[in-house]
C-alpha cells in the first residue's frame, strides 16, 4: 500500500487527451516540485506510481531486480495488455529472455551496418527533399517522415518494397489507443484481427527465409537464432510488432517535432544555419525535446524504496520521460529548445540499462541526414496550422504538420 500521508492530492497524468492538447507540462512541474514518486490512486488504468524526476527514472531503468517489465506482470504501459492477447517481446521480458532476444536483432543497428547504410539513407533523404513542393502547402508527416521511416523498415526487414506502407499501418494499429475518437482501430478485438494479418504476411516471408541460408536481415536473424526461431503465436507478433513500432514512431515523430521546434525557435534555426557543426547536437536536442515515447511502465517484484516512498510488491511503477526530460535539476532550462547545450545527449527518450532503444544510433543518423541535406539546400519552413497530435498517453505523435517551403 502507498503510505498514507501525500505531499499532493491524487494526480492523474495518464489521460491521452492531456498529450493530445499538449497541456502535459504544468501538471509534471507540480509533480517534480512537490511529490516527483507520486501516487495515483485511482485512473482508468488503476493505481499507479509517477515517477517523474529524471535521476529517480534513471534508478528505476538500471534495477531490473525491483522493477520488472515482463508481460505476465503487466508489461511496459500504464494500460495492462488484454488478458489472453499479451504480445509478449524482448522489450517485455526481462533477463535473461531479454538479453537473447535482444542479442539477436542488435548486429542490424552495429555500427559497422550503420556506416553500411548511411549513403542509402543519403540517396533517399535526397529525393524526398527533391520531391516536395514549393510555395504551396503540403504535409510534413506524410511526404516526409512517415516515407522516410518505412523506407529504412522495409530495408531492415527485407520487406516487399511494394508493401511497404503497411509497415506504417501496422505500426499505427499497434500503438493506437482504441478509445479515441479517430483511432485507426476501435477495438482491442478489432486490433487483434489486424496483428494477426500482419502475422500471417510475416510467416510468408519467414519460412522462405528460414529455408535459405541466413541473410543479413531482421526476419533472417530471427527466423536463424535458437532465441527466436521457434517463438509461440502471441510473442511472434509481439516481436515483430516491437521492431516496427521500435523502428517507426521514435525516428517519424522526431523528424516531425523536429521541425516544429526549429521554426517555433528561429533563433536557433538561424544558429544552426551559421553553425553546420551543430547537427549532431540539434539531433539529440530534438529527440529529448519530443520526448516520442512518453512514458514506459514497470511492476514492483519486491517492496522497495524510491526518492523516500514505499512501492509495495506488484504496485505499477511508471517513468515518464516526456517529465524527466524536462527536470531544470539536471537539465538547464529544460523546457527550452537549446541546440548548443554542453551535454546535449542527457536525455531519457531512449530510456537506460538494459532496455535502453536497441536503434538509437540509427534513429540519430536518420535525422542527423536529413538536416545535413535540408541545410545543404538551405530549405526555409512555414507552418500553415497547427500539428494533429495523437491521442495517446504513450507515444507523444504527431499525425499531421501542414508546411510550406518559403524559398
Amino acid at each position: 500500500m502507498p503510505q498514507a500521508l501525500h505531499a499532493l492530492p491524487s494526480i492523474d497524468v495518464s489521460g491521452p487527451r492531456l498529450y493530445q492538447d499538449d497541456t502535459w507540462r504544468p501538471l509534471f512541474a507540480q509533480l517534480r516540485r512537490d511529490d516527483p514518486v507520486h501516487h495515483c490512486d485511482a485512473s482508468p488504468y488503476g493505481p499507479y506510481w509517477s515517477v517523474t524526476r529524471y535521476d529517480d527514472i534513471f534508478a528505476v531503468e538500471l534495477d531490473h531486480e525491483n522493477y520488472s517489465s515482463s508481460s505476465e506482470l503487466g508489461g511496459i504501459q500504464v494500460a495492462d495488455q488484454p488478458k489472453g492477447r499479451e504480445r509478449v517481446s524482448f522489450i517485455r521480458m526481462d533477463p535473461p529472455g531479454h538479453t537473447a532476444q535482444r542479442r539477436t536483432v542488435a548486429p542490424i543497428v552495429a555500427p559497422s551496418n550503420l556506416v553500411n547504410l548511411e549513403p542509402l539513407i543519403r540517396k533517399r533523404t535526397c529525393g524526398v527533399l527533391d520531391a516536395l513542393p514549393r510555395n504551396e502547402t503540403f504535409d510534413w508527416v506524410e511526404r516526409v517522415s512517415v516515407d522516410l521511416t518505412n523506407m529504412m523498415l522495409a530495408t531492415l526487414f527485407d520487406f516487399p518494397w511494394e508493401d511497404r506502407m503497411k509497415l506504417t499501418w501496422w505500426s499505427d494499429v499497434a500503438i493506437a489507443d482504441v478509445d479515441s475518437p479517430d483511432a485507426v482501430v476501435r477495438s482491442e478485438d478489432e486490433r487483434f484481427d489486424e496483428m494477426k494479418k500482419m502475422a500471417e504476411y510475416f510467416r510468408k516471408l519467414w519460412d522462405v527465409r528460414a529455408a535459405a541460408p541466413p541473410t543479413f536481415d531482421l526476419i533472417s536473424m530471427l527466423a536463424h537464432s535458437d532465441a527466436t526461431r521457434n517463438m509461440p503465436p502471441l510473442e511472434f507478433i509481439g516481436t515483430l510488432g516491437l521492431l516496427i513500432v521500435g523502428g517507426n514512431d521514435t525516428t517519424r515523430n522526431s523528424m516531425s517535432g523536429g521541425l516544429m521546434a526549429l521554426v517555433e525557435n528561429p533563433e536557433q534555426f538561424e544558429l544552426l544555419r551559421g553553425s553546420p557543426g551543430l547537427i549532431p547536437s540539434l539531433v539529440s536536442e530534438i529527440i529529448r525535446y519530443q520526448t516520442p515515447v512518453l512514458h514506459m511502465r514497470r511492476t514492483a517484484k519486491n517492496d522497495v524504496e524510491l526518492a523516500g516512498r514505499r512501492i509495495a510488491k506488484g504496485d505499477k511503477v511508471v517513468m515518464w520521460y516526456i517529465s524527466g526530460n524536462r527536470d531544470d535539476d539536471k537539465i538547464e532550462r529544460a523546457d527550452e529548445f537549446i541546440i548548443d547545450r554542453l551535454r546535449p545527449r542527457q536525455h531519457l527518450s531512449f530510456g537506460a540499462g538494459i532496455h535502453r532503444c536497441v536503434g538509437d544510433r540509427l534513429a540519430e543518423q536518420q535525422l542527423r541526414i536529413l538536416w545535413e541535406e535540408i541545410l545543404q539546400r538551405d530549405l526555409r519552413f512555414e507552418i500553415m496550422g497547427p500539428p494533429q497530435r495523437l491521442y495517446s498517453n504513450f507515444i507523444r505523435g504527431i499525425r499531421s504538420l501542414p508546411v510550406r517551403i518559403v524559398n
